[in-house]
């Protein structure tokens, strides 16, 4: 058989398939044309495959210029070289082979398509993330809306912390990239300024943000929990301080010295006489206290544990309940702030102490009192928290069983069983141990001792 020719391959189609045919010169395969009655023009590629079946593998389209998709013979006979060429490499099975072939690359072209739908799918996913990051700012100002603004002072305490110690050094970060290194900035600039047990109170109140971060999936991780608290600012020290009877008597002359406001000098014998909590007494309001049965009621809301306590007042205490209420007018509350709408902060008090005990290297600070070591004892440091602990040890030194005095400081009973069972509420009891404690507090503070002072 001759080449196939142009000319047979625009030759008019007749009634059946006409067959054309180069004699197969390469030994692994020919060129055929199919013209049908339609007037198709076709080329094959005939070979024979590893079982010994003769198989006409479809190539192209005839046109005499080759263009549009076509193929010319020229095209043609290169493309059935190309093939028989394979065959002769050992490829045999040549419509598998491209079979094959197309099947992978439609899987490659699959996957492709997956990869860049994933892609687009991540890179938007990635954008709406970034549209909707919460800087530290953000974030805290969420957490105090959802959970710190239904404590007692309303949050106003962990506000003014965050304002001051916190925002200004990690408030514009985005939260999902502060890291380790940035939360011990803020704790060591506490540190540095010696305020640790303040440090410690801030860092707590980070990690409870973060952790509320966390919750609601604002961030996957908080920073703070790999950071050992400890590491950071040492082993908590257990406070013993219990003022002596010479340094209440020291306090006696001490105290209208110091220019503290009368209020807050006032607060010393209160807590002292009714070994309450300071933030108690700050918080208390003038319905809390009914001078004629001489009880204090706590309320549940106000109370550290949540429960209800009741202060039974001894003549000493009410004595200096009664000058609090002339120093308050006629506020509802026994120590309202400046606008009187509120009480004070729960750490104005303690604030006014720590400014009267400082060293005379840290004595003069702007814009605090010059009285910087009017309230410096014999024993040491003191606060309001160790006037309820030297009244509660008075208690016992008086033979007031530990159990009352407990009961007194409202403490909650930790055995369990004891809470289930033992149900008997010592009224008589603590109301006699404060009356006891009054009497006592009345007989060393009427002593009159001389103070050298410094």
């Amino acid at each position: 058989m001759a080449n196939i020719t142009d000319k047979q391959m625009t030759a008019k189609p007749i009634d059946s398939d006409r067959w054309l045919s180069e004699v197969a010169i390469w030994g692994h395969g020919s060129l055929v044309a199919r013209i049908t009655p339609q007037g198709e023009r076709l080329f094959y590629f005939r070979y024979q495959n590893s079982s010994g079946s003769r198989v006409t593998y479809p190539i192209g389209t005839y046109s005499r210029s080759g263009e549009d998709g076509t193929m010319s013979l020229a095209d043609a006979t290169t493309k059935a070289k190309q093939l028989a060429g394979l065959h002769k490499s050992g490829i045999k099975d040549i419509k598998e082979h491209f079979e094959a072939e197309e099947a992978s690359r439609i899987a490659f072209r699959d996957a492709e398509l997956a990869r860049l739908a994933q892609e687009k799918a991540s890179s938007e996913a990635e954008l709406k993330r970034l549209s909707g990051r919460m800087t530290v700012n953000q974030l805290f100002e969420r957490w105090m809306q959802l959970e710190i603004s239904a404590r007692k002072d309303g949050g106003a305490e962990v506000r003014r912390s965050f304002e001051k110690d916190v925002l200004p050094i990690i408030g514009e970060l985005y939260v999902d990239e502060v890291i380790k290194r940035q939360i011990t900035e803020v704790t060591d600039v506490l540190l540095a300024r010696g305020v640790k047990n303040m440090g410690k109170v801030v860092f707590s109140l980070i990690r409870q943000m973060f952790n509320f971060a966390v919750e609601r999936d604002f961030v996957q991780n908080n920073p703070t929990t790999s950071i050992n608290k400890g590491r950071v600012f040492g082993k908590d020290e257990e406070s013993d301080r219990i003022l002596a009877e010479d340094e209440i008597q020291i306090l006696v002359i001490k105290l209208p010295e110091s220019q503290l406001i009368i209020s807050s000098e006032l607060s010393v014998w209160i807590c002292l006489s009714t070994i309450c909590r300071i933030g108690e007494l700050l918080s208390a309001r003038w319905e809390h206290i009914d001078f004629v049965k001489k009880i204090w009621t706590i309320p549940a809301s106000k109370s550290k544990n949540g429960k209800p306590h009741k202060i039974y007042l001894s003549d000493f205490a009410i004595c200096y309940f009664r000058k609090l209420q002339q120093v308050s007018g006629y506020s509802i509350w026994c120590y309202p702030n400046v606008d009187n709408d509120n009480h004070v902060g729960p750490k104005t008090v303690t604030k006014q102490l720590v400014d009267r005990q400082r060293t005379e290297a840290t004595a003069i600070i702007r814009g605090r009192t010059k009285m910087s070591t009017a309230l410096i004892l014999p024993g040491g440091h003191w606060t309001p928290h160790d006037l309820r602990r030297t009244g509660a040890s008075m208690m016992t030194q008086l033979k007031v069983l530990p159990d009352v005095a407990d009961l007194c400081l409202n403490h909650v009973q930790p055995n369990k069983l004891k809470r289930t069972y033992l149900r008997y509420d010592y009224e008589v009891e603590m109301k006699e141990a404060w009356v006891v404690l009054g009497k006592h507090l009345e007989l060393i503070t009427s002593k009159h001792v001389r103070v050298e002072t410094t």
